[in-house]
């Protein structure tokens, strides 16, 4: 199901300070819990901040401090309920403005959480208040330093995110910023001194986010591809060359932590009320989204007409921020008992207008008699049985067009999913064709099928397993080699 937090292991840990990796998988984001002698500071919390204070509370010790590195665009920080759940103050770097009370860090400014100093390092770049916490040893040893979205396993975080919310400053403005900071305040550092950035593999922050959540300095020199560069201009081209579409809801999540937010347990509380059939029907009248989480292979065998199936088993929290109006109310359709992880789940990226649940899930509404809808799954084979005989089949490949590109059916459309949040960009299919869609595995075609209904599509098929299936199929690989990409 949604994947909660992981407890990564981390190296060097001495008797006199504990360093913990909390990692969420579903949005490749990391976050810190660093103790001293009953002391305790917390980097870039998640938005729902139980776990810090189960960990704090279990280890005896106080949180004394909140850092973040910057404001975050891919999903809704803790700091502000952290704060107000412990008194911490919330500590940002230099250039830092919000709406809500923060301490703005002077740069080189140091805090002393037990016996570890941490000691603030302004990096703009990424963000222009974009800053990396050097935490030293007792002993006033760099041991580590936590980079945000400075730097990155393999890669550094993406110089686009600020010029969106700045007309004064460019991409390549941003990326100069960028490397001045690596080179003035990273690179500088012993080569064992260890590197935890915010993010890892799978995070839209960066273009090529190694597979590991935390390195060295001296390794980055070696294989990161940004630290080679040799001048400023080499920099700045190959960071921003390539660089992948942003997803739409940055700049939104930018904004929520920047302006501040309705509390997580007041969203909780509107959105954990249980709707009879009854009542979920005349919420459905009134226009809202019906998002229903169950997991893909369930939605596609029976589900609500009208529902957008997003299955909590995959990058749940990601492809809602991309693909929902944050301006509308929504109501779901969960496995039961799995509703509050559905609310944390759609909080964490910024929505807080969830009006209920369907009360017994979908049973209940099939049980109730209610119309229901179904998508029809197919195996590869039978795809490439048809094709051949079939000039109506359209193949709709929503993989990224990075992937579609290493290879796909010859004449298939690629539509990504995540341009499929216009229903302008489907505008151009029609009802007597014939649609076959794949992903890679399965989850996103699920997610497109159910977009399409809604839109009134409804002769289409999905391709269980995907392109991983599909590609070991012996037809596809003379099609493979056949295609020819512009």
């Amino acid at each position: 199901m949604f994947p909660h937090y992981f407890l990564n292991k981390v190296p060097l840990q001495s008797k006199r300070m504990f360093i913990k990796q909390l990692y969420t998988g579903c949005l490749s984001e990391a976050a810190y819990y660093i103790e001293s002698n009953g002391e305790a500071a917390i980097i870039d919390p998640l938005r729902d901040v139980e776990p810090y204070l189960e960990l704090a509370g279990e280890r005896k010790s106080t949180i004394k401090y909140i850092f973040e590195t910057h404001f975050h665009a891919d999903f809704v920080s803790g700091h502000i309920d952290l704060s107000k759940a412990t008194g911490a103050p919330i500590v940002y770097g230099p250039l830092t403005e919000t709406k809500f009370p923060v301490q703005i860090a002077r740069d080189g400014e140091r805090f002393k959480v037990g016996a570890l100093t941490i000691e603030v390092l302004h990096t703009p770049g990424h963000t222009l208040e974009s800053t990396c916490y050097l935490l030293k040893d007792e002993n006033g040893n760099n041991h580590c330093i936590f980079t945000g979205d400075t730097l990155f396993v393999g890669d550094v975080g993406r110089p686009d995110l600020s010029q969106k919310m700045a007309e004064d400053l460019t991409t390549q403005d941003l990326a100069g910023m960028l490397y001045d900071s690596l080179q003035k305040k990273i690179i500088p550092l012993a080569d064992e001194v260890i590197v935890y950035p915010a993010h890892g593999p799978g995070s839209s922050c960066g273009k090529n986010l190694g597979p590991e959540t935390f390195s060295t300095i001296g390794e980055e020199k070696k294989t990161n591809y940004a630290l080679k560069a040799s001048t400023r201009d080499e920099f700045v081209k190959s960071v921003i060359e390539g660089l992948p579409e942003m997803p739409n809801y940055f700049p939104i999540n930018a904004q929520i932590n920047k302006e501040g937010y309705e509390s997580l347990d007041d969203v909780l509380v509107q959105g954990l009320h249980p709707l009879r059939v009854e009542d979920f029907k005349k919420l459905i009248e009134d226009d809202m989204i019906i998002l229903d989480t169950r997991a893909a292979t369930t939605f596609t065998q029976g589900y609500v007409p009208g529902s957008i199936g997003i299955g909590l088993e995959g990058r749940f929290a990601e492809w809602a921020g991309s693909l929902l109006s944050f301006d509308k109310s929504m109501i779901l359709v969960t496995h039961p008992g799995l509703e509050k992880e559905t609310i944390v789940g759609l909080a964490r990226v910024g929505f807080n207008k969830v009006q209920g649940y369907l009360e017994g899930g979908f049973e209940a509404w099939k049980k109730s008699g209610e119309d229901i809808d179904v998508i029809i799954d197919i195996e590869p084979d039978e795809l490439m049985m048809d094709l051949p005989f079939d000039d109506k089949i359209v193949v709709l490949d929503v993989r990224r067009p990075t992937e579609f590109a290493d290879g796909h059916i010859l004449d298939a459309v690629n539509l990504p999913l995540n341009e499929m949040n216009d229903p302008g960009s489907m505008s151009n299919i029609n009802e007597d064709q014939n649609l076959y869609i794949h992903c890679s595995a399965g989850y996103r075609s699920v997610i497109a099928a159910s977009l399409l209904k809604r839109q009134g599509i409804h002769n289409l098929r999905n391709v269980v397993g995907g392109w991983n299936k599909i590609k070991e199929l012996e037809k596809v690989e003379i099609i493979r080699e056949k295609s020819v990409l512009n």
